[in-house]
């Protein structure tokens, strides 16, 4: 029997403005049947389940204020407790402090390239029965009320086994562009520094910093063995190691994250000597290597994959890999995020019962978990039209117990396949890409088609069976009858170094006729209506649209451009933002743009000085409140396309939002628009 986490919120609080929360519908323009925006695009019912040490208890993120906040689930009495009540943000980054406490931070769910910090982050403790809470560090937008523009935060590394309050933390309050590990009791807010002799800007957590990857890691007795260092001024990582608590650190390796190879260490093995580690040295793709820290040598390969990168990306962020076993710790199986997840399993045990599970759910990717007691596995099932389903299996009693679901307001039917295929550029880059058709679709039709450009750029923000921020808006508009097309591009990482780094330089340039390569694959499959073909896309995703548009005016008939940054130079210089604050994060982007300085930044790479060129029309959205790409990016390039003749023919501009729109009922009248502006300028609408 499913558990159903809103009914226990009414059963535990006796609060109606739940009810309404879930049930209030914002109004819409759309015939019968239609798969509507609001299905689409209100929060899960549910979301990221983590069960405690113990067993017993789920803490899940579940809707309320149409945030989504905290809820604690008893599997031995099936009741759900409610523990957070935001209005303002939603809960992201949830950890168990053994089995009494929780941390978190604060986020947005809705951002183009993924949940995102804006003005939340910070950290916080909750007690699991709710009556218990701390604020360990406030959130960016506390900080910046302040007149302040350095952040200081903790972010969880990893529990300690055994205790309800104490964790391994990392956080810069010693230094601004520096983090530090702590033992941190998140009970009573006491720090120990575990790393007084660090070397210097080993990168902070949980700042949005753009080079941030795996800073530290910890031996098997949680002494930070591993520092990742980024000297100011550059793109460089410096990979330090030390032999105990007691030695100095001495450099591994450094690499330029702009060109590589890159080095990623990952972990230790029960030795606390050999480490794993992912590098690209000498191949594409990232692989799982074990590593002698002492003799500085590779050893054996753990895993690769040909095409996409294992255990971390070119940017030191961690991706599907090897998988271990919660108890042994010994490596059981190899996970890739590939077109789609597989994983195959090199334990026995573990082949069995994925036999045994798929044969129960034989529609969905399955994976599964030990729970941290040993006793049962938690099963995740997912498809591209299927919204995710959780699901206790006892190994034992071979029962298979269905426990909750993201989206059970969208019903078998309603959703459409999410196609892979390889994008092949011009130059011979493989992308792996996705693209969507309508349920009438019948081979020959040419349909009016939108291009939608992931946010980022160095982000890979739409994987298959996944609700992004792109596979939203793809569903949506294949249920009103449109073609779409959900490319990757060069610098989007998990694909191999070829793909990432040629991305450097490339902006604005190559990586723009990326998007063209994919407009004129669909014309080349017979699927798309070369004269009915629009953009679409937010943040980088944004700007993207306003420089295909000048560089193709003739290939995309119009664009829906959200979030855009229209001026490089003024992004990276302004205080209306947060990226003009980040040393790193500037340097990163000059390495991007393919300029030494702000002063050199190419004319080509802003939209502003493009708009004479583009010819089509233009629809815009943004949030009053975003510091991410501010307002005034979006006001310049509405003043340059006025200039050019051409002023855009819709603006949708909100306040109280940011990177990303939050409150449900503006993304239903962004969407009602963004409808009603394809259907003016490349048909099609309402068809099934």
């Amino acid at each position: 029997m499913r558990i159903s986490v809103v009914a226990m919120f009414l059963a535990a609080m006796g609060c109606a403005s739940i009810v309404n929360a879930q049930t209030a519908k914002p109004a819409e323009v759309k015939p019968a049947n239609l798969l509507s925006i609001e299905d689409v695009l209100k929060r899960p019912s549910i979301a990221e389940p983590k069960i405690s040490p113990n067993g017993r208890y789920f803490v899940v993120l579940a809707p309320l204020n149409e945030r989504l906040n905290l809820a604690i689930i008893d599997l031995e009495t099936r009741k759900g407790t409610a523990i957070t009540n935001f209005r303002d943000f939603d809960v992201r980054e949830v950890a168990w402090v053994g089995n009494e406490r929780l941390t978190y931070s604060l986020g947005q769910y809705n951002a183009p390239s993924g949940a995102g910090l804006e003005e939340g982050g910070g950290f916080f403790m909750v007690s699991r029965d709710g009556k218990e809470a701390r604020t360990l560090s406030p959130t960016i937008g506390v900080v910046r009320k302040t007149g302040q523009n350095i952040y200081r935060a903790y972010s969880q590394l990893r529990s300690v086994p055994g205790s309800d309050e104490e964790i391994i933390a990392e956080g810069n309050l010693r230094s601004a562009d520096s983090s530090d590990v702590y033992r941190l009791n998140v009970k009573t807010g006491r720090a120990v520094l575990l790393t007084q002799d660090r070397p210097e800007r080993v990168p902070a957590a949980g700042t949005d910093d753009d080079l941030i990857g795996t800073t530290w890691v910890l031996d098997r007795d949680l002494i930070p063995r591993i520092a990742v260092s980024n000297p100011k001024d550059t793109t460089l990582r410096i990979v330090y190691y030390r032999k105990s608590d007691k030695s100095s650190w001495e450099e591994l390796n450094r690499y330029d994250i702009a060109t590589g190879p890159a080095f990623v260490p990952l972990s230790f093995e029960k030795d606390n000597q050999t480490m794993l580690v992912a590098t690209n040295a000498g191949r594409d793709t990232m692989a799982v290597y074990r590593y002698d820290p002492n003799a500085k040598k590779l050893g054996e390969v753990v895993a690769s994959h040909p095409r996409f990168d294992m255990g971390a990306d070119q940017f030191g962020s961690a991706v599907p890999g090897p998988v271990f076993d919660p108890k042994s710790e010994e490596i059981i199986g190899f996970r890739v995020r590939g077109d789609k997840t597989e994983t195959v399993w090199t334990d026995e045990r573990y082949q069995r019962l994925q036999k045994m599970i798929d044969g129960a759910l034989p529609t969905t990717v399955n994976a599964f978990t030990l729970t941290p007691d040993g006793s049962r596995f938690v099963v995740t099932a997912f498809s591209d039209v299927q919204p995710t389903t959780w699901y206790l299996l006892d190994e034992q009693k071979k029962t298979l117990e269905d426990l909750f679901t993201s989206r059970p307001w969208i019903t078998p039917g309603q959703l459409v396949e999410m196609r892979p295929f390889t994008l092949k550029t011009k130059d011979g880059l493989q992308l792996s890409s996705y693209y969507f058709l309508p349920r009438n679709y019948s081979k020959g039709d040419r349909l009016p088609t939108v291009v939608h450009i992931h946010g980022g750029p160095h982000a890979r923000a739409d994987w298959w069976g996944q609700w992004s921020f792109g596979v939203r808006e793809a569903q949506l508009l294949a249920s009103r009858g449109y073609a779409v097309i959900v490319p990757n591009f060069r610098i989007t990482p998990g694909m191999g170094s070829k793909v990432f780094y040629s991305g450097f330089g490339a902006y604005g340039r190559q990586m723009i006729q990326d998007h063209i390569d994919a407009a004129q694959w669909g014309i080349s499959e017979g699927f798309v209506d070369p004269g009915r073909v629009c953009m679409s896309g937010a943040s980088y995703g944004g700007a993207a649209v306003l420089m295909s548009m000048a560089q193709a005016p003739d290939l995309f008939k119009c664009g829906v451009a959200g979030l855009v940054v229209s001026d490089e130079k003024l992004q990276l210089t302004s205080p209306s933002g947060d990226t003009a604050y980040n040393e790193s994060g500037v340097k990163f982007w000059l390495r991007i743009l393919g300029a030494e300085s702000t002063s050199s930044i190419p004319t080509d790479a802003s939209p502003v000085n493009t708009a004479a060129r583009i010819k089509g029309p233009i629809m815009m959205y943004a949030g009053v409140d975003d510091i991410r790409t501010p307002l005034e990016q979006t006001r310049a390039m509405q003043s340059a396309l006025s200039r050019a003749g051409n002023p855009p023919k819709a603006m949708v501009v909100k306040a109280a939002e940011g990177h990303g729109f939050g409150k449900l009922e503006n993304n239903v009248d962004l969407y009602n628009q963004i409808f009603k502006f394809l259907e003016e300028h490349i048909g099609g609408g309402v068809k099934r």
